[in-house]
């Protein structure tokens, strides 16, 4: 029997049954003859007021409507008929009180009234009911009805045996069969070994419908996963509920189970939450490798049991997306991830490794590409995506692998358990991600049925487009940020110095190391300057911000550092010089189109400190623009740090700079730095130049190990979050025997007196090779002063890598190169003295000016 013949044959009692309705006897001539309480309770006649009268007194003679179903539908009412009372009739009733009452009626004909009709005489049963009362009714028989034949929830019963003993169509269609065929059968024996996958319940059905029978409690909302015997070889997810049935005494008589197939929303939540977990965890870092490695974390197991991602070189390089056919890509493995057992063939051919041999995640994320050269440190840790030496091995394809049909189409290809979809981004391809879910196994790795293999539906291909799609707007991003880091690194090399030559006037060391990749490359900055008179101009910056603007305005900056100091201008007129040069607005310049083009200037904020060391006088000045002050060190290891004038940083405008002068001991420790080395996120500055202090104060180290220690422990792993500059400068001094000076007066006769000292000094060094040109230099400069200028006049000798030669007065003019005519008397010594040596020039003192000159030494006397 059918469940829906089994729903039709139920006894439900209604209110035209016998036993609740109204009832009223009638004989062959409709005359009442018999009345029940019921009657008389819905129409408020007793017996005594009803037995006898004809049943027209209390109900119309017409059916109000027609028979019961069409009235309940909405049909017409019938047109006149004859006056009889048969069949499910509608009807208007009479109460006693006078009110109208929409009844229903049935008539059922006694056994026998036929052969003893008459006046009296029962002949047949009128039951009645109020119409409402009737629909209602009808109403949940429907419903049973509906429920029985057309709902989409599974409803079962299992007796006290937990067997099957009654279920509904949607029950049958899951079962693939009608009931007869599996009724009394157990759960397990119908859907194998399923479980609940809700926490806090027994894992199997018949442990969870005992629970119910036992206790009496209900248990709703459990989650079922098993395979139904329609669909083996594939897990279902089903929402149930159990409560238990009672007869009227309240004795158990089984359990009920309904439960809904909630395996494709299911599905779609599971989707759906992948994507989301996709946006928060793929594209964490702008790193080729690490946006590889999200997306296939995030797609194994629950997606796929392999993924495998292969990018072009021009995405781990950062240069422009390959366009063009598979022949013009080659392709990296930079991430594979496969679920525990679950490992699938490879069809690419990796040409330097075994199949799966390219980096982890631990050896892909990295920082960007930098050259290294000496003191110029490469970030600490692996080597980068953009790094050639970076081991991702090559992928080839073999034509007519699915892969290859991607490359070629530049769509995605679905081959049974394979999905392969292309990173697309601005019409080129960055690479292919591979989903494979293998034979015999679905998204989780689960082992199917011998003769099924579970490939990707058309939701699920939709799904692995759209994961592509953003971890592709990732890699794109990153390579694009890869290929500016690498521009900026490469500029900002070729502005930084390579090398440091050796300077007499003091021994450097220095370190610089690039922000790590989040950060990107900012605009710290290092030099040292050689001076005239040996002197030596230190200096360290930092431009505020970071990227390709940083590192060009740094250059911008420590080439104004370079010249203004070319000037001997002192520390605090370099800075006010540098910081009316910063603080210059720009102005629109037109484009090739006659547009106004916007100048973005991002130096305001830069800070600088600049300082002048005269190994002669073993004097330093220096000043500085915001930034931090020098670490010095004493020949006895004591550490300080100057109370230096602060200054504004450059770029503000309208503030003075000050210098301060002080005497440095021979071997003392100058380090200058930026905040890059004592500053991080969990130690603040103080702390910061404690520790560097601590380390500057072994005086046994070197230089070099200064440095290496210092970054050691200050910026452990060799990266930050900003740039970090050190220079270290150990300061030393001329022997007097290297050094000759004297004073001279402002007469013609002076002139000579300089010829003849000069001459006997270089004889006394060895350098007679030089005397004739020096005789011609110091004569001229000597001329000069005693002619515009005014004495005392000073010179003075220096055997340095060079020889200098200096003759100071108190006048403020500069002398100048002039082209002297062919008629004119003088005018050509300043000329000829520009021949005769390598440089020439001029520096301003409190009293005066100094005219510079240096001869190279030859070769005999170098050293």
């Amino acid at each position: 029997m059918s469940a829906a013949n089994t729903a039709e044959s139920a006894d439900f009692r209604g209110p035209l049954d016998i036993t609740r309705a109204a009832t009223v006897v009638l004989d062959a001539e409709s005359t009442v003859i018999g009345w029940s309480p019921a009657a008389a309770e819905l129409l408020g006649y007793g017996p005594t007021d009803a037995l006898g009268r004809p049943l027209t007194a209390f109900l119309s003679v017409r059916p109000a409507g027609g028979t019961l179903p069409a009235e309940a539908s909405g049909a017409a009412v019938p047109g006149p008929g004859p006056p009889s009372l048969v069949g499910n009739e509608v009807h208007v009733a009479r109460t006693r009180d006078g009110r109208e009452l929409l009844v229903a009626t049935a008539t059922c004909p006694l056994p026998g009234a036929a052969g003893a009709s008459g006046p009296g005489t029962p002949d047949r049963i009128l039951v009645a009911a109020e119409v409402e009362a009737l629909l209602h009714w009808e109403s949940r028989i429907a419903l049973l009805q509906g429920l029985a034949t057309q709902s989409p929830v599974g409803l079962a019963i299992y007796d006290t045996d937990l067997r099957l003993s009654w279920s509904n169509t949607a029950y049958e269609r899951e079962m693939g069969q009608p009931l007869a065929a599996f009724r009394g059968k157990r759960a397990e024996e119908l859907y194998g070994a399923g479980s609940f996958v809700t926490p806090g319940y027994p894992h199997t059905l018949a442990g969870v419908m005992r629970q119910v029978l036992d206790t009496g409690e209900p248990v709703l909302d459990l989650h079922f996963r098993g395979q139904p015997p329609s669909d083996p070889g594939r897990d279902h997810l089903w929402s149930c509920a159990y409560y238990r049935l009672e007869d009227a005494h309240g004795h158990a008589l089984g359990v009920c189970e309904d439960a809904f197939d909630i395996t494709d929303r299911y599905r779609v939540q599971e989707r759906l939450a992948l994507l989301v977990e996709a946006g928060r965890r793929i594209g964490t870092v702008l790193d080729v490798a690490t946006t590889a490695e999200e997306i296939a974390e995030v797609a194994v197991p629950d997606f796929a049991a392999t993924v495998r991602v292969d990018v072009t070189r021009a995405a781990v390089t950062g240069e422009t997306a390959a366009v063009g056919s598979p022949a013009d890509m080659s392709l990296l493995r930079v991430a594979e991830r496969s679920a525990p057992g679950s490992g699938t063939p490879d069809p690419g051919l990796p040409a330097n490794g075994p199949t799966g041999s390219g980096p982890t995640r631990s050896g892909a994320a990295g920082n960007s590409p930098m050259a290294t050269a000496p003191g110029l440190a490469a970030p600490g840790g692996p080597s980068s995506p953009g790094d050639p030496r970076q081991p991702y091995p090559p992928v080839v394809y073999p034509p007519g692998s699915p892969q290859n049909r991607s490359l070629s189409s530049g769509g995605l290809v679905l081959d049974e358990g394979t999905l392969v979809v292309p990173l697309r981004t601005g019409g080129g391809i960055l690479g292919l991600v591979t989903f494979d879910r293998g034979e015999g196994s679905d998204a989780s790795g689960r082992t199917l049925a011998p003769d099924r293999a579970t490939t990707f539906d058309n939701g699920e291909v939709a799904l692995a487009d759209e994961l592509a799609a953003r971890a592709a707007v990732c890699i794109d991003n990153a390579r694009r940020y890869t290929r500016e880091r690498t521009a900026s690194l490469a500029l900002q090399r070729q502005l930084l110095p390579h090398h440091l030559p050796p300077r007499s006037a003091v021994e450097t060391a220095y370190r610089y190391l690039p922000a790590d990749d989040v950060t990107g490359v900012g605009g710290d900055w290092f030099d040292v300057i050689p001076l005239s008179g040996t002197r030596v101009g230190l200096v360290v910056g930092d431009v505020v911000g970071h990227g390709l603007q940083a590192a060009a305005t740094m250059g911008r900056l420590r080439t104004s550092v370079r010249a203004f100091a070319q000037l001997d201008m002192a520390p605090d007129e370099l800075l006010t010089r540098l910081d009316d040069l910063v603080g210059q607005p720009a102005e629109d310049r037109p484009d090739a189109y006659g547009g106004a083009v916007e100048t973005y200037d991002v130096t305001t904020g830069a800070t600088c400190l600049y300082a002048v060391y005269d190994p002669v006088s073993r004097r330093c000045v220096m000043a500085r623009a915001g930034h931090l002050p020098p670490a010095i060190v004493g020949p006895g290891g004591e550490v300080s740090f100057p109370d230096l004038p602060a200054g504004p940083p450059l770029g503000l405008g309208g503030l003075p700079f000050e210098s301060l002068e002080f005497d440095l001991p021979v071997g003392s420790l100058l380090a200058l730095f930026t905040d890059g080395l004592i500053e991080a996120r969990d130690r603040d500055v103080g702390r910061g130049l404690d520790t560097l202090g601590r380390v500057l104060g072994d005086r046994s180290a070197s230089l070099e190990e200064l440095c290496d220690r210092a970054v050691s422990e200050l910026v452990p792993g060799g990266t930050s979050a900003d740039d970090t500059a050190l220079l270290l400068v150990r300061t030393r001094a001329l022997d007097t025997d290297r050094v000759a000076d004297w004073e001279l007066t402002a007469e013609p006769v002076s002139v000579g007196r300089a010829r003849e000292l000069a001459t006997g000094q270089l004889e006394a060094w060895g350098l007679e090779e030089l005397a004739f040109a020096t005789q011609l230099v110091v004569s001229e400069l000597v001329t000069n002063a005693v002619r515009y200028a005014g004495g005392p006049l000073g010179l003075r000798l220096i055997r340095d890598r060079t020889l200098v030669c200096e003759v100071a007065d108190t006048g403020h003019t500069s002398p100048h190169l002039r082209h002297s005519a062919a008629d004119d008397e003088g005018g050509r010594g300043l000329f000829i003295v520009a021949q005769l040596v390598q440089r020439w020039g001029t520096r301003y003192t409190p009293t005066g000016k100094t005219i510079w000159t240096e001869q190279a030494l030859p070769p005999a006397g170098a050293g």
